[in-house]
């Protein structure tokens, strides 16, 4: 597991060492998959097609039939790190930061799912690489919005990130990685929303475009206040 693996990896932290140990990592793991879950489910129905859970609320716990919010999950996590940081005392900026590097995996694998399953389909396109979607009642050939967002907030966000984390040791500066994650998704999924076909269910084009920019906004100002504690300087162990 990524973060894991960064926590074990001490040339990457300050001297202070990592913010936890791998088995209060694994139980956050636990704790964000559940807040998750039930994020990503409370935002879906929220946000899509909420006239019909209100008609039929019992169909808001078949998550087996798909639907589920990407900004949901993300106050879900945001939720389970508080939570988890506040009964542990453990700091949750650095702990957030771990966490951040490993989104991009999730979001690789989500955006997939979400192309098998074929949903959340891009617009009609005349491209080569087009594909036509079986519940499109259109059939016609459409972009693979899935793929470009799996290729942006997936495959080229984890290499980003994993190059500020091992060549530019940003986990020393709590707030940099979980700013850059925010800020960088919010423009892959700013770029991909010109290829998305808008979901008819609701009317939330506007909407997501405004919850991607709040995103990106937190990043930059979690980013900012990273780099004026970075000029702080860092006491040595040593120095008594």
């Amino acid at each position: 597991m990524v973060p894991v693996r960064l926590l074990e990896n001490k040339r990457l932290w300050r001297s202070a060492g990592a913010p936890a140990t791998r088995t209060q990592m694994h139980d956050l793991f636990v704790w964000i998959v559940l807040r998750v879950v039930i994020g990503g489910r409370a935002g879906y129905v929220l946000f899509h097609n909420s006239a019909l859970y209100l008609a039929n609320p019992l169909d808001a716990l078949k998550v087996w039939h798909g639907g589920m919010s990407f900004h949901g999950g993300l106050l879900g996590v945001f939720l389970a790190l508080a939570l988890f940081s506040w009964k542990n005392k453990l700091p949750v900026i650095p702990l957030a930061d771990a966490i951040a590097a490993a989104a991009p995996i999730g979001l690789l694998f989500g955006r997939i799912a979400n192309f098998i399953n074929g949903e959340l389909y891009g617009r009609a396109a005349d491209v080569p690489w087009a594909f036509i979607f079986p519940h499109d009642p259109s059939q016609l050939p459409r972009h693979p919005s899935q793929l470009y967002e799996a290729a942006l907030e997936g495959i080229l966000l984890f290499a980003a990130l994993r190059f500020l984390t091992h060549r530019t040791k940003a986990l020393r500066r709590p707030g940099v990685l979980t700013g850059s994650m925010l800020v960088g998704y919010g423009m892959a999924r700013l770029f991909v929303e010109f290829f998305r076909e808008p979901d008819t269910r609701i009317r939330l084009t506007g909407r997501c475009r405004l919850l991607v920019l709040a995103a990106r906004l937190f990043g930059v100002r979690r980013f900012r206040l990273s780099r004026l504690s970075a000029r702080r300087p860092e006491v040595s162990p040593e120095m008594g």
